[in-house]
């Protein structure tokens, strides 16, 4: 079977989950500081919050397979192309207000999958 160029193993029936970077076990990562903390199935959900918030609605990016530094940097992106304020929260990123449709369009021009969940 012929492996496309840009294709890399997730999964590994031998020992679960991949390192993206390494290509090792998660347990047996070698660039375990640089590795993200979440892997996830590989989709970026995007979801529009209000509870706990006073009625205020918040746009929540999870599912970003990224090291926590680089979520950093892309909140700020995030941020400057919406207008508006957020926040790295451990590995979900929020923005203020709904911002779904710019957040995805962004992230699909970096090369994510993204999905809407959600109503």
């Amino acid at each position: 079977m012929a492996r496309h160029r840009d294709s890399q193993p997730v999964y590994s029936t031998d020992g679960g989950r991949l390192c993206p970077q390494c290509q090792r076990q998660l347990v047996k990562c070698v660039c375990s500081a640089a590795r993200p903390r979440e892997t996830g199935d590989g989709v970026v959900r995007i979801r529009r919050e209000t509870k706990g918030r006073g009625g205020k609605g918040v746009t929540v990016i999870t599912g970003i397979p990224e090291h926590p530094d680089t979520l950093k940097t892309l909140c700020k992106q995030l941020k400057q192309r919406c207008g508006v304020g957020g926040a790295v929260k451990g590995d979900t990123l929020e923005i203020q207000g709904d911002q779904r449709s710019a957040c995805q369009e962004h992230l699909k021009k970096m090369g994510y999958e993204v999905k809407l969940s959600g109503g």
